[in-house]
């Protein structure tokens, strides 16, 4: 026996309280469960087990993790793309979280982005350097270029 393993009960009750506390990806409760000491099968099927006591759900998952960083971080679609792919999220579950953000909600936080981003290059005379700025820092937070380019040509 590994000597970190902690044996099945235990880990089952670690790792429900893990899922239980937030949404949880995949990776995630792999990882935790290897860092109990658990061998590749014992991981498997206790992934397979949290899959069918809905412990975790990818779809859910996605979702939550896409709206969250939206509303606290101010993320555009690009950049909470990358992050689920990073996160080994399938490119189903990433298309239903980005379809669940309001598109109404999206273009309005992309424009207080750009509002409030100009008013911190008000000293900047050079509308080209400006519209750079605005676009550099917009990518950086993740909106589509076709968004922006469209939002800077109002400039």
């Amino acid at each position: 026996m590994h000597p970190l393993h902690i044996g099945l009960d235990k880990a089952l009750q670690k790792i429900r309280h893990y899922c239980a506390y937030q949404e949880r990806n995949h990776l995630e409760v792999k990882d935790k469960l290897y860092s109990f000491g658990l061998y590749k099968d014992e991981v498997e099927a206790m992934l397979m087990q949290m899959i069918e006591e809905n412990y975790l759900n990818e779809e859910r998952y996605a979702i939550a993790f896409a709206g969250g960083k939206f509303r606290m971080k101010n993320w555009g679609k690009s950049k909470i793309k990358y992050e689920l792919k990073l996160r080994q999220v399938s490119d189903y579950c990433i298309k239903k979280a980005l379809s669940s953000i309001e598109e109404e909600a999206y273009q309005q936080a992309l424009d207080k982005l750009l509002a409030d981003k100009l008013k911190t290059l008000r000293s900047e005379k050079n509308i080209f350097t400006k519209k750079k700025k605005l676009q550099s820092y917009l990518l950086q937070k993740g909106y589509e270029t076709a968004l922006i380019t469209e939002r800077l040509k109002t400039i």
